[in-house]
């Protein structure tokens, strides 16, 4: 066997091994490989993500490290059964709109607080998406509460979506803010970025006691009728506009809840620090 063609074998063994994992991502999310990487396939991946895979920052609070690399990312959405913060649900995300053929550019954001003012450099990983039919989109489904569906990149008017009524406008500096119902979420560093950029906001996000992520619980997730949420032990239930809410009592009623709403099964109840943890860094 000559060398050429043993390099053949191992690009086509690669390849079947991708693919597999491609098709492991797809069942996980309950969508269909697309036949094209269209926008009308990007929609449909996108809103099947944010109703299979939860926003949670469950992993600070049970002392997991969190790995910004591709395959990590993949195995705690797919392996796992887990969901993640904006870098790991759109890092993952990422991850198989590439392995499916989409032009995907992963951008930096700085969320705005109620005060409205933006955050730290790195504090949000949003995607840019380019698809073969001319498409240009920002997807994010790693926000929480935000669009169902990917936002027209170009587009400068009001966008309707059922999360909301979005808007994309040009900032002074030429960065692009994203507001919800008149009110700005976060500022787009335009300027393409490396998932390893993000490896000082997610230690930031992880470590720092001012974080909102080191001082709360949440999981969270789209449903067809609303949004469930966990926090701590309040469970969230909005249907058609009309929220529900129940205190658990016991830690098997909330470890249940996890397991049954959102898929996650875990061995202990996740507990809010005191301090956030100097040790355990983000690795890229």
């Amino acid at each position: 066997m000559d060398f050429d063609q043993t390099a053949d074998q191992t690009a086509d063994r690669i390849a079947d091994q991708n693919s597999d994992r491609t098709d492991a991502y797809l069942r996980r999310i309950g969508a269909d490989r697309p036949t094209a990487p269209t926008t009308h396939a990007l929609r449909d991946l996108h809103l099947a993500h944010l109703l299979a895979v939860p926003f949670e920052n469950l992993s600070i609070h049970l002392g997991e490290n969190i790995e910004l690399t591709d395959d990590a990312l993949v195995a705690k959405v797919v392996d796992a059964h887990r969901g993640g913060f904006c870098y790991e649900l759109n890092g993952a995300f990422a991850a198989l709109l590439t392995s499916l053929g989409f032009e995907v550019t992963l951008l930096q954001a700085r969320v705005y607080d109620d005060t409205g003012t933006p955050g730290i450099p790195y504090d949000h990983l949003a995607l840019r998406v380019r698809t073969s039919d001319g498409g240009d989109w920002l997807a994010d489904v790693g926000f929480g509460t935000h669009s169902h569906f990917p936002l027209a990149y170009g587009e400068r008017g009001e966008q309707q979506d059922p999360g909301g009524t979005f808007r994309i406008t040009e900032t002074a500096e030429g960065d692009l803010d994203v507001s919800r119902d008149g009110k700005a979420q976060y500022v787009v560093d335009r300027r393409p970025r490396a998932l390893g950029d993000f490896t000082s906001g997610a230690w930031w996000h992880r470590t720092s006691p001012t974080s909102h992520f080191t001082r709360s619980l949440v999981c969270s997730m789209l449903t067809g009728t609303g949004r469930i949420t966990l926090s701590g032990r309040t469970l969230t239930t909005t249907t058609a506009g009309e929220r529900h809410t129940a205190e658990l009592a016991t830690d098997a009623e909330v470890l249940d809840a996890y397991a049954t709403h959102f898929g996650i099964t875990l061995k202990q109840v996740p507990q809010v620090r005191k301090t956030a943890s100097p040790g355990g860094d983000v690795t890229s």
